[in-house]
Parts: structure tokens; sequence; C-alpha cells
């Protein structure tokens, strides 16, 4: 038995590929374009690992997908493979068109070719879930109750906008032609393997080094926090019980502003590794530093994950507290992996925007 992943060497499709073979006995295919967020070294301890099989591509290369397909007969799909930041999608919003809605409809076509050829239990068996975000549904008010499942489209940048494109074309595939498809979507995801143009890992990172820790506007933005381990523990109950043309909810029930997370990274690190210098930085909270506020920033994101814990008997396991401990001792041991990931590209990218 085999599955595939889409975007298997980003932040959340490595640490899927990772914890799936850490409790499964089941071969893996991981197809990736390998972007500015795809990075092979997240999967270095599975580089000798037979069930892990690698395939440097385009999601949008139809030729491509219809010969893995074929190759590998895989009974579920993944699909990570997106453009996901919303900075990034304001300075050039024509990648985002490209790969989260014109690749994903080539990806949709393809599987739906490939599924209607299979026989009659393959079909009943096979999945395709599609990783989405909570940003499709727009801003919440400080007072409003969090997203449900049920609430209506609102997308406020050009990522949202692409994955709220991209949600339709799913759901138009499964009522059109009966493509078993599930959508999940989750909320903000820190843990390892998150590139450093991230907040939380921009904040280690900046600390440790004693740069400015940049936020944006009065940094009073609330997120729902998400430890991507309870994510890829989520995606693996909705594979396996998420009942066909659903959406589930993935949050980690832990809103914070994202002035708080960066005080919250600061105690952490004076603890861990407390500032060791003659200058008149004594504590890293002293590094924070309020920019520009970017355009059309969302105030507000929360979920409501109250069906999938109810149906399908999921719940994240780490706390706000124990997954912060855990991230920044990830950062803190892997040195050579941000130094790694920091192409002249990226780094150029940083100055730019946080400078």
């Amino acid at each position: 038995m085999t599955i595939l992943t889409t975007g298997g060497c980003g932040f959340i499709g490595s640490n899927f590929i990772i914890d799936w073979l850490a409790n499964y006995d089941e071969k893996i295919i991981n197809l990736d374009k390998l972007t500015y967020a795809g990075n092979y070294n997240n999967l270095a301890s599975l580089h000798d690992c037979e069930s892990h099989i690698f395939i440097h591509g385009d999601i949008g290369d139809s030729s491509l997908v219809t010969k893995l397909l074929q190759q590998y007969k895989p009974r579920a799909i993944i699909n990570f493979a997106a453009e996901s930041h919303v900075d990034r999608s304001i300075d050039n919003p024509e990648a985002f068109i490209q790969t989260n809605i014109v690749s994903t409809f080539r990806l949709l076509d393809c599987v739906n070719n490939y599924w209607q050829a299979l026989a009659s239990r393959q079909q009943d068996e096979f999945r395709l879930v599609h990783i989405s975000t909570d940003e499709v549904f727009g801003s919440l008010s400080s007072d409003a109750a969090a997203f449900t499942e049920n609430h209506p489209y609102q997308p406020n940048s050009p990522y949202s906008a692409s994955k709220a494109s991209s949600d339709h074309i799913i759901r138009a595939y499964h009522h059109t032609y009966g493509l078993p498809l599930i959508t999940t979507h989750c909320s903000n995801n820190y843990g390892p393997f998150q590139l450093t143009e991230k907040l939380i890992p921009l904040i280690i990172n900046n600390a440790i080094a004693l740069k400015p820790l940049p936020i944006y506007g009065d940094g009073l933005q609330i997120r729902d926090w998400l430890y991507v381990s309870d994510h890829c523990s989520a995606i693996r109950h909705v594979l396996e019980a998420g009942m066909i043309g659903e959406t589930y909810n993935i949050g980690g029930s832990n809103e914070k502003t994202n002035i708080e997370i960066i005080h919250t990274i600061c105690n952490i690190l004076d603890q861990v590794r407390p500032i060791e210098n003659a200058s008149k930085i004594t504590r890293y909270s002293d590094l924070v530093t309020h920019i520009e506020d970017r355009s059309g920033h969302d105030r507000r994101y929360a979920v409501d994950s109250s069906k999938i814990m109810t149906e399908l008997s999921w719940a994240p396991k780490e706390t706000l507290t124990s997954g912060l401990d855990k991230t920044v001792a990830w950062y803190l041991d892997n040195p050579a992996w941000i130094e790694n990931s920091h192409t002249p590209s990226h780094l150029e990218w940083l100055e730019k925007h946080y400078a």
C-alpha cells in the first residue's frame, strides 16, 4: 500500500511524512517542486529510508503526475503543495494564482482520471485530503465566535483568495465527478522545520543573533496557534475516518496576540539562553521593534475544532507552553539547519521586509 504527498518537503508536509513513517509501515511518495519553501534536508533522517520515495516535480505537470499515479497506484493523496505566505502573496500574487489554483486544478484532473479507472473496491477506499487554511474565512472581530466549517468565505489577501479558489475547485470535483475528497482548514502552525520568515522562527532566530524582533503595527493581531505534530495527527484522523465531501477545522485552542507570542519566546530564551554580553541589551524583549503594518492585515483568526474533536475523537496534545518550549529548543539545537535554509535570496527577502 502507498500514499502520495504533494509538497512533502515543506514545513507541514515534512513533519507529516516523518510522523507517518514513525507510525505506519506504509510507503509514502513525496512529490515536491522544491521552491523557496521546500527543503529536502527537512527529511535528512529519511534519506536512507526505503519507505520514502522523493520525486522532484510540480503538481501542475500533468504528465508527471499521471505517470506517478500509474506507477505507484496510491490509495490516498495528501495535498500540502501550496504557496503559503501572505507577505509573499502581496509581493507576487501571480505565483499564488498559478500554484494554488491552476496547478491544483491540474492535479485534481489527473487524480480524477486515475480514480475513474480504478476498480470499484479501490474507488471506495481511495481518499484525497486537501490541506487548506483558516484564512479563507477572513478576519474576526475580537468578540466574534470562532470560525466553524460553515462560515462564509471572505478572503482578504491574494494568498487566502487563491486557497479559497482551490477549496471551491475541490468541492466542485467531488460534487460533479464523485471524487472522494476531504478538506481541512488549519490555524497557524508552528514547530520544527518552519522557514524563518514566519513569526515564531523569525523571532527565535533574530533573538539568538541579538537582532531586532520585528512586529507588525501594534502587535495585537490574534491567531490560534497549533503545534505542527498535532496538525499531523489530525490529518491522520481525517484520512482514516473523515467523511467524504466534508470539511474539518483543525485548531490548537491557543488564541494569543502576536506581541504575546513574542514576549513568551523572549521569556523562554531568557531562561534557557540568557544574554551574555556587555551591551545595553539585558533581556531579549529589549529587542522588540514595531514596524509598519502590512497591507490588509487580518486582525484575528480562530477556528472551532469541535467537529473533528467530536466526530473523529481528535484533540491537540501540546499546550502553547509545551509547544513553544519544544520549538525554541529545536531551533537552538539545529543552527546548521537554519544556516542552510538561509539562501542569498531568502536573506534578501528577510532584509527587505523586516529591516
